[in-house]
């Protein structure tokens, strides 16, 4: 390595011992800056995935009434599978959509600029699932569910991104949890209030899903007490007093090493200005930040963790649940994801990123084999079923110990904050995607592989196992551009260069 980039890097590199500072329990308003982002952010992507399961019959209802008022005749069986499938996949649409433009946004209005504003598009789809039914219109479901979609999108991408910017170092991890806690927090609380007692009965499947509203008013009334991101102010801004006055507020008196940190990495970025996702593609000094991150993503909805779901229905019936019992059932799927997420996040600064996510795949791996054995043997024996509920439970607890609540956290830690966007932008493109095709092929796999379609999601979870333990380092307790140093490193051993003589030689770490 050239000296003046050792001499930049070394007090990065080298701590004292002394000057290494571990908080233990986070300040009073970064937990609540943290809820505030998460009640308008991803809950609106966990609400609004599980709340349009219960009008289901409902909706259907109404399509074929307002039909048969517009064209004096029942609508076919086909139409209505297709009406209803665009109605519930047009969010994915909607979410891709989202992604691409939420990096955009966080650069030019801000993190907390573009949650404020996102809840705009929240507002607009409570509106027009609401006026659906009065209005006789089921066209303003789709269009409700398209922004939805795009809220979730925008969310999901720009939450993250303001909950590691805001954490201290020593407090990223957990704090970046809130990002998965708030996804399913909103799953669970989309499925209570689906319950009959709430708002699950018929006359109130429009406000069930007008709802949605509520969380993007609490944000516009909570968010706008809380600082913008500190790293945002002082390197996109360059505002050095605003970002002083946020760490403050966030770290409390004590924020000093936050801010050094963050002027580091200032330093180490002056001149460069937010990148493009196609200029990031296109830098060959992050390929493996941007393999690890496109793999994760794919990895996070290929994993299996859509078809337990798809099969928990079937085996709650086995197991002899009644019909009328099994949304109860249900949530208690919800509470068990909603409760993991919330493990993981007191666990993580104490065990790291890469146990967590290595374990999480390793465990979900064995649930795979374990669910297909359970699957195959089903009418053996009267006990199986029961078997096959605990690798269901089994299987969402190790999703939400690893891949459901690191894989955001990694894609924060893995960039610098000109790159960090311009990340979350492809990230969530994948992911949405990803969700698409699952979406898509599912069916198919199991109509051809019927159980053993296990078999595809154990390969995967292996793959991610294999990938992980090689490539990926840990992050804990590591600035932005420490990990940033130790990718680099690892890329360098990894490559070999030939000189002008022939020689070939192994390319110098940092």
């Amino acid at each position: 390595m050239p000296k003046e980039l050792m001499d930049e890097y070394q007090p990065l590199l080298i701590k004292d011992i002394k000057d290494t500072k571990h908080i233990k329990f986070p300040n009073r308003s970064l937990l609540l800056a943290v809820c505030a982002a998460g009640i308008g952010g991803t809950f609106q992507y966990g609400y609004n995935i599980s709340v349009i399961n219960a009008p289901t019959t409902y909706v259907h209802d109404f399509v074929n009434q307002t039909w048969k008022e517009r064209y004096q005749t029942d609508i076919s069986e086909e139409a209505l599978t297709l009406l209803w499938s665009t109605i519930v996949s047009i969010f994915t649409i909607g979410g891709f959509i989202g992604a691409t433009i939420g990096g955009t946004l966080s650069v030019k209005l801000g993190r907390k600029g573009t949650l404020l504003a996102n809840n705009v598009t929240a507002l607009t789809a409570a509106l027009l699932m609401g006026l659906s039914y009065p209005t006789g219109l089921f066209e303003l479901l789709i269009i409700g569910r398209l922004f939805t979609g795009l809220n979730a999108g925008i969310g999901i991408c720009v939450q993250p991104l303001y909950l590691g910017e805001i954490a201290p170092t020593a407090l990223r991890g957990a704090m970046g949890m809130g990002t998965s806690v708030f996804i399913t927090l909103g799953i669970l609380t989309g499925q209570v209030a689906g319950l009959k007692e709430i708002l699950g009965k018929e006359e109130h499947w429009p406000l069930l899903l007008s709802t949605t509203c509520i969380p993007a008013f609490l944000q516009f009334l909570i968010l706008p007490w809380f600082p913008e991101s500190p790293r945002y102010l002082l390197i996109d801004r360059g505002d050095d007093e605003g970002c002083k006055k946020a760490l403050k507020e966030l770290h409390g008196p004590d924020c000093d090493r936050e801010w050094e940190d963050i002027e580091k990495e200032r330093n180490n970025l002056m001149g460069f200005q937010a990148k493009k996702p196609w200029e990031l593609l296109g830098d060959r000094s992050v390929r493996w930040q941007l393999l690890t991150i496109l793999l994760l993503n794919c990895a996070q909805q290929l994993n299996g963790i859509n078809a337990i779901y798809f099969y928990a229905s079937y085996l709650f019936k086995q197991t002899g649940i009644p019909a009328d019992k099994i949304p109860y059932v249900t949530v208690g799927t919800g509470a068990c994801e909603c409760i993991t997420a919330l493990t993981c996040g007191m666990l993580i600064e104490h065990l790291g990123r890469k146990v967590l996510i290595t374990g999480g795949y390793t465990l979900m791996s064995i649930c795979c084999i374990l669910f297909t054995l359970t699957l195959t043997f089903q009418d053996a024996s009267p006990v199986i079923p029961y078997l096959s509920m605990v690798c269901v439970f089994a299987f969402i607890l190790s999703f939400g110990l690893g891949p459901g609540g690191v894989t955001n956290i990694l894609t924060t830690e893995l960039f610098t904050q000109n790159s960090r966007p311009a990340a979350y932008m492809i990230a969530g493109s994948v992911n949405w995607l990803s969700l698409f095709l699952i979406g898509l092929v599912f069916p198919f796999i199991v109509l051809g592989l019927q159980q053993y379609c296990f078999l595809v999601f154990l390969v995967i979870c292996c793959l991610m196992v294999t990938y992980i333990s090689i490539v990926i380092p840990e992050t804990k307790n590591k600035t932005f551009l420490e990990i940033q140093n130790e990718f680099r490193s690892s890329s360098n051993t990894m490559t070999r260069r030939t000189d002008g003589t022939g020689t070939t030689l192994l390319a110098m770490s940092i």
